[in-house]
C-alpha cells in the first residue's frame, strides 16, 4: 500500500496523461482478486505492473516479471461423526477427530505428478472438545498447488478425494468447500524487457534479473489473466529487500529502503510506458499499476 500510495504521489506530480490504476489487494493470502479482475476498473487496460516485496531477493535487486507462479486453491473441510463418552461408551461414538487425522496423514501422500510441480498442505485443524468426549466434529484448512492449472485441479480433486474417503472409512460424513482458486499467469517478455531496461538505471538497483521462478501462488494473476486475454501485458516484479527471516514469520521485516526503490522503479516504468507506448491493441491508452506488498 506504501509503494501504491506512492507512485500516485509521483504520478500526479508528474506529466503522465494516461490513466492509472492502483489496485490494493484485499484478500491476497486467500486468493480474494477475483472480484476486482472482473470489475470494470480492470476494463481496458494496456499495462498490468503487480509487484512484491522480497521473495528472499536481497536490496537492491530487481525482478522484472516472476515466471511459473503456481496456481492454488484454498479448501475447507468439515468432517462430521457423534460424540459419547469416551470412557463409558466408546463404541457408540463415531470419531471425526479420527477421521481427520487419517485425512491428513493420507493428504502428504498424495502422488506428485509428473508433468511439473504439485503441492498440498494442511495449513489448520482443530477438533474435540474435551478429553473424556468422542469428537463429533472436525475442520481442517487447506491448499492445493500446481505448476499449471491443470495441476492444480489434478491436486484438489485428489485432496477432496481423500478427505471424503477418510471420513467414509471411520463412519463419518465430510463437506469439502473450495473457498477460492487463483490460475497460473505469467509475465509477458515483452514488458519484462522494458522493466529490465528501466530499473538498470534506477538509484539503488544493483542488480536486474530478466526473470525468477515464482514458486508461490498469486491472486494478482487473475489481474494478469484479464489484462491478456484483454491483449494487453502484464508482468509481476519482485523489489528485493533484505529481512532476518523469510515470509510468513514473527520477524518478517524489510529493508525501508526498498520503500523508495520499489516506488522509484514503478514510477519511471511507468513513465517509460507512457513514453514507448508498446501498445499490443489499438485504441487503448491506459496504464496501470497493481500493489501488494
Amino acid at each position: 500500500m506504501t509503494w501504491g500510495l506512492a507512485v500516485l504521489e509521483a504520478i500526479k506530480e508528474s506529466e503522465f496523461a494516461g490513466r492509472l490504476v492502483v489496485f490494493f489487494q484485499p484478500a491476497e493470502e486467500t486468493s480474494g482478486g477475483c472480484p476486482m479482475a472482473k470489475s470494470e476498473l480492470a476494463a481496458d487496460l494496456d499495462y498490468l505492473l503487480a509487484v512484491h516485496v522480497g521473495l528472499d531477493h536481497p536490496s537492491g535487486e530487481v525482478v522484472a516479471g516472476i515466471e511459473k507462479p503456481l496456481a492454488m486453491c484454498h479448501v475447507d473441510a468439515t468432517i462430521r461423526g457423534t460424540s459419547a463418552h469416551a470412557g463409558k461408551a466408546p463404541n457408540e461414538g463415531v470419531n471425526a477427530m479420527h477421521a481427520m487425522g487419517t485425512a491428513i496423514e493420507n493428504a502428504y501422500g498424495i502422488p506428485r505428478h509428473s508433468d511439473g510441480m504439485t503441492r498440498v498442505n494442511i495449513g489448520r485443524a482443530e477438533s474435540g472438545t474435551a478429553s473424556n468426549v468422542i469428537a463429533e466434529r472436525a475442520h481442517m484448512e487447506a491448499e492445493a498447488r500446481g505448476e499449471t492449472t491443470e495441476l492444480m485441479e489434478y491436486m484438489k480433486g485428489r485432496l477432496a478425494r481423500t478427505i471424503k474417503s477418510a471420513a467414509t472409512m471411520h463412519g463419518c460424513e465430510a463437506d469439502v468447500d473450495v473457498v477460492s482458486e487463483s490460475p497460473r499467469a505469467d509475465s509477458d517478455p515483452e514488458l519484462q524487457a522494458l522493466v529490465s531496461e528501466v530499473a538498470a538505471d534506477v538509484p539503488g538497483t544493483e542488480h536486474v534479473l530478466p526473470a525468477a521462478d515464482f514458486g508461490a501462488s498469486e491472486d494478482a494473476t487473475f489481474l494478469m489473466e484479464r489484462v491478456q486475454n484483454d491483449g494487453g501485458l502484464a508482468t509481476y516484479l519482485v523489489i528485493g529487500t533484505d529481512h532476518p527471516d523469510s515470509h510468513h514469520t514473527p520477524t518478517f521485516d524489510v529493508d525501508e529502503a526498498s520503500l523508495e526503490h520499489g516506488v522509484n522503479v514503478l514510477t519511471e516504468t511507468i513513465l517509460e510506458l507512457e513514453r514507448q507506448h508498446p501498445v499490443p491493441h489499438a485504441n487503448t491508452d491506459s496504464v496501470d499499476a497493481e500493489g501488494g506488498a
